[in-house]
């Protein structure tokens, strides 16, 4: 089955303004979230989503359906943030307010508050990872690309991001036993705790996003 935005490039390419808008509408809350998770501030964030879709259509005519249009524009928004992060540029400090800004959701009146202050502690626990950890787990969890996927966009091996993806959730998994054992996060003891609600796991990946807990079981 051909991936639907496929359609919108090949149109995109020959000038069809329509196709050009629809692909931004459609990728550009998922680039600037993964954008704005990596670091820096809102400004930022907008900035760089530029950078990357224009980028994007400078190379259109080189892209030849290999990969899906997300993992394209993915890699594409990946390498404008290296590249920013080489300008010597600095991440804003983050407090808990901005986390829980990220974690607000729908939950139930009665564990809406367990759930934001988890999952406020896990996108913390995970921006303290170090740098390819934290983008690996950016890209597969929050953006929801496959193993293959977030390979491609990271210009690295399969078998790196599974390594990455098994030390990291190791790593959360610790960190957020240390904050309940201290009293700082708010979940139940053995509750599970998402690095991301739903998503893509990807082929053979070894890690089940579902049994990741704040404490062991």
């Amino acid at each position: 089955m051909k991936e639907p935005a496929m359609s919108w490039v090949r149109a995109a390419r020959d000038g069809d303004e329509d196709a050009a808008t629809h692909l931004v509408r459609t990728f550009t809350a998922r680039i600037y979230a993964f954008l704005r998770r990596l670091g820096g501030s809102e400004s930022d964030a907008v900035e760089l989503t530029q950078q990357t879709f224009c980028r994007a259509w400078t190379s259109l005519g080189g892209f030849e359906g290999r990969s899906t249009v997300s993992s394209w524009l993915h890699r594409i928004a990946y390498r404008t943030y290296v590249d920013w992060l080489r300008s010597d540029r600095r991440f804003e400090a983050r407090g808990d307010a901005w986390w829980h800004g990220l974690s607000d959701g729908e939950a139930a009146p009665d564990d809406a508050a367990v759930r934001n202050d988890t999952a406020a502690a896990v996108y913390a626990a995970v921006d303290r990872l170090e740098q390819g950890l934290r983008e690996t787990v950016h890209l597969h969890y929050y953006q929801e690309l496959t193993l293959e996927e977030t390979a491609e966009a990271m210009g690295i091996a399969v078998s790196t991001v599974k390594f990455r993806v098994r030390d990291a959730v190791g790593k959360v998994r610790r960190a957020l036993a240390v904050a309940e054992a201290r009293g700082g996060v708010g979940g139940v003891s053995g509750t599970p705790v998402n690095l991301v609600g739903t998503g893509q796991t990807g082929s053979g990946t070894a890690v089940d996003k579902k049994s990741i807990r704040t404490s062991k079981p």
